[in-house]
């Protein structure tokens, strides 16, 4: 089973008292590498080792903004995050708001618990 643990370099996105639409931040202080509230577990493996193709094609900006409808149907399944900004990752959403999504992170070894805005997600896949 791989670890999973808190990342300070996400703590920003958990704002007191789960504003914007994130769940509160995992109890302990603010992390320490608890799974937060609710007991949502990260995967007990590593995500596939295939990287999905984008559906857009030319890979180019979206216009629109992704529905926390359609990503709900990826909760607790590996899923694939193209950000509008930055590189793409894989993620495991336990989490969907209405305006965000929360789960967990691959850093490329272990899962971090994170969240992200709707509207900073250009696609996703999940498998």
């Amino acid at each position: 089973m791989y670890p999973y643990q808190y990342d300070p370099r996400f703590q920003n996105l958990f704002p007191p008292g789960g504003g914007q639409g994130f769940p509160p931040p995992p109890p302990g202080g603010g992390g320490q590498g608890f799974p937060p509230q609710g007991g949502a577990q990260p995967p007990s493996s590593p995500p596939p080792a295939f990287t999905p193709t984008p559906k857009l094609g030319s890979g180019g900006p979206s216009l629109y903004a992704v529905d926390p409808g359609a990503i709900s149907g990826c909760l607790y399944r590996y899923t694939y995050i193209w950000p509008r900004n930055g590189r793409p990752y894989w993620f495991y959403p336990t989490f969907v708001g209405r305006r965000s999504v929360a789960g967990y992170r691959w850093t490329g070894s272990f899962w971090v618990y994170a969240g992200v805005d709707v509207n900073q997600i250009r696609e996703f896949q999940c498998v």
